[in-house]
Parts: structure tokens; sequence; C-alpha cells
């Protein structure tokens, strides 16, 4: 095949619409099945006024449109260690739970007023983690993602542990989807049992 032969593949930009947000990101590609999967990530920090969050997105090809859904929320350590001070002890958790459709990573991060004593930080943390797996269950990942972009969410879980300790600062420093619920997750290994069986 000769120089003159071979075909031109020119790349231009496609618009993916992000959940939540009101604009639009340009990816560049060949055509709108080359960006299916892609993660995009999308800068908060101006619509949050000034919190450094970052927002990332999977690109869906579906039906010949491009749509996206929402894969995880982080607040960027710039951005947790200006509220840190002197005389305060920090809160962190990890854990898994699901949501209405999806399995998340929640992670909390959490300041207190004064030092207070490892028991009583204990305490707080597991009060934080309970709320948050009851609170989650009954959501989906776009209704938990919209109230930790409004401040609501975190609202809630200081509230919750105002009774045991009052916090200075509490925020969700990051919460990723990982996968389908776990209720799902079971179902598809049932149906896959059963399936081997027959």
């Amino acid at each position: 095949m000769t120089e003159q032969s071979k075909k031109i593949v020119r790349k231009k930009f496609f618009d993916v619409s992000i959940p939540l947000t009101a604009s639009k990101v340009k990816l560049y590609a060949i055509n709108e099945e080359e960006l299916n999967n892609r993660v995009v990530n999308v800068d908060m920090t101006k619509n949050l006024k000034g919190k450094n969050v970052e927002l990332k997105a999977k690109v869906i090809y579906k039906d010949g449109k491009l749509e996206s859904e929402l894969v995880s929320l982080i607040v960027l350590p710039s951005y947790i260690r200006r509220t840190m001070r002197r005389g305060i002890d920090y809160i962190e958790d990890s854990f898994k739970t699901s949501c209405k459709d999806a399995e998340l990573i929640i992670k909390p991060f959490m300041i207190t007023r004064n030092h207070i004593s490892r028991n009583l930080r204990k305490e707080v943390r597991n009060a934080a983690r309970k709320f948050l797996e009851g609170y989650s269950n009954i959501k989906t990942t776009k209704e938990l993602f919209s109230e930790l972009m409004t401040n609501k969410l975190q609202r809630s879980v200081s509230l919750k542990v105002k009774k045991i300790y009052p916090l200075a600062f509490c925020e969700i420093r990051w919460i990723e989807v990982i996968g389908p619920p776990i209720k799902k997750k079971a179902e598809e290994k049932q149906s896959q049992n059963i399936e081997e069986a027959q």
C-alpha cells in the first residue's frame, strides 16, 4: 500500500456532559466509540467557592450517544492542610458501603475543637460511619454526590456526632464508586452458580 492510498484519519472534538455540572468537556478523538470508558477530571474549585475538589466521571458511549457517569469526588490534600492547626485532633476513616445503585468507598475526615481522648475519637468515628452507612443505603450515587457538593451531607454527619463531641470541621474527603451494589453482586453470583450447576 502506497502512502497516497492511505486514508488520513482526522481527530475532532466531542462534547460530553458531566452530571451535576452545567458545563460540557471537550474530548479529542477519532470517533465517539474511542471515548468509551475514558475517565475525565473536572476541577470543581470555582463551582464550590474555593474548595479544592476534583470530580471524576467515566464516559459511556451508548445507543449512539455520549454520556457520562460519576466515578469519584475528592477533596484535594491542599484544602485539608489549610484546616489544620495546633491544639486539635483529627479523625479519619475509610470503609466500603452501598447506595441504591453502586458500591462505594467513603473516607470521612473530621477535626475536633480541642484534644480529646482516644476512646472519644473512636466513638465519633463509629457514629459517623454508622450514620453514613445507613444514609447511603437509601440514596443514589447522584444524590450523594449532589449533597456533598452542597455540604448537606457533611452538616448531617456533624449534627449526628455533636451529641458525642462537637466538631470544628467535617468533610467527606473521598467518595468513589467501585462497582455495582453489594446486593446486586450477590444476585449475579447466585445466578452464575445456578447456571454452572445446570
